[in-house]
């Protein structure tokens, strides 16, 4: 029987035989009689083409997600590659590949946050790396030969990249306000050396030489994922000593001697302190933005920034240079004609009387 129906799903399953005499059988994935006979139908007329004609069988968007991420194994966005793909799938599972548009993929793009109590409209940017994502899925497909070209994407607005900083003075007052210990441990450390929160809290006592003045990142830890010395300064040298009279399996704990790990900073501690202040739209990793910008207005070079927070490419720090205006103060004069001109300035009624 080339369809039948499974009593208990009320699902209509088809069985049919291709022209080489290889079996086939699988779930429609519907409860209706006459769109199963279609499917069916249809399906028996595609392998007929294929084995006739020679055409390219049709690949199913499934078959190109799970290849996919075969291919993504190891990268270091692979759990946000496989939430793309989980969210595309749902959207265009049983889908060929190549009848996939930009209108389609435009169309089933999200639009808000549903995390939350209300939802919130997403991003150009978080749009962006969903775009991404299934962009770089259908390029393999066209490498692979399944679709003939990939469609059209757009590229939405991204806002400009945040730069939050404060001053010496205005930061040593917040960490003051802090409540909690190890929250103004983690704070000095954080402004000091310019790690980032997973860093710093995953830090464990055998990354720290204290000796050296230096402590290391590994490469599982990094965000990069390539490991990079962290030098100390004496602030930093000063918290790390101490916690490391009574810490086990990692530099900073809630409480002494325990080896709990803290997954993430008491944000609450945080904003109250903020509040106590008086600073707004400051975030925990504000405190790294605040450390690159004094080491930049102190003469720090860019390259050595970079290599110092552990930046992938020399663009990503370069949100930072137009704080270093000392460096082109130097060539101001280089170009000048008035004062070598022998003009001498207009003089005030007041220098006239005199």
């Amino acid at each position: 029987m080339p369809i039948r129906k499974d009593k208990k799903s009320g699902i209509w399953h088809l069985d049919i035989r291709t022209p080489g005499g290889q079996r086939i059988r699988r779930s429609t994935e519907t409860s209706d009689r006459k769109a199963a006979q279609e499917y069916h139908d249809r399906l028996k007329a595609d392998l007929w083409r294929q084995d006739k004609l020679g055409e390219t069988p049709d690949r199913m968007f499934e078959e190109a997600a799970v290849r996919f991420l075969h291919e993504c194994e190891g990268q270091r966005d692979y759990s946000t590659k496989l939430r793309h793909v989980e969210y595309w799938r749902a959207k265009f599972a049983g889908r060929p590949v190549r009848s996939l548009t930009a209108d389609d993929i435009i169309d089933a793009l999200p639009t808000h946050h549903t995390k939350g109590k209300e939802p919130r409209p997403l991003t150009g940017s978080t749009r962006n790396r969903y775009v991404s994502t299934i962009k770089r899925m259908l390029n393999l497909c066209a490498e692979w030969e399944w679709i003939g070209r990939v469609p059209k994407l757009p590229h939405y607005h991204e806002p400009d990249v945040r730069v939050r900083w404060e001053p010496p003075e205005v930061v040593a007052a917040l960490i003051r306000a802090l409540r909690l210990d190890w929250m103004r441990d983690a704070a000095v450390v954080a402004v000091a050396t310019g790690m980032r929160e997973g860093e710093l809290l995953g830090l464990s006592p055998s990354q720290v030489d204290l000796a050296q003045h230096n402590a290391w990142v590994t490469h599982e830890g990094a965000k990069s994922k390539r490991a990079r010395p962290v030098p100390l300064n004496e602030d930093a040298v000063g918290i790390l000593e101490r916690r490391l009279r009574t810490a086990k399996r990692f530099v900073f704990t809630r409480a002494e001697g325990t080896a709990r790990r803290i997954t993430q900073v008491d944000a609450r501690d945080f904003e109250r302190a903020c509040n106590t202040v008086g600073i707004q739209n400051f975030h925990w990793h504000d405190l790294r933005h605040t450390w690159a910008s004094w080491h930049v207005q102190r003469g720090t070079p860019l390259m050595v920034l970079k290599e110092l927070g552990g930046w992938e490419t020399i663009e990503m720090v370069q949100k930072y240079a137009h704080l270093a205006p000392s460096h082109l103060a130097e060539h101001a004069g280089t170009v000048k004609f008035w004062s070598i001109s022998g003009e001498q300035k207009e003089k005030t009624p007041l220098e006239e009387a005199a």
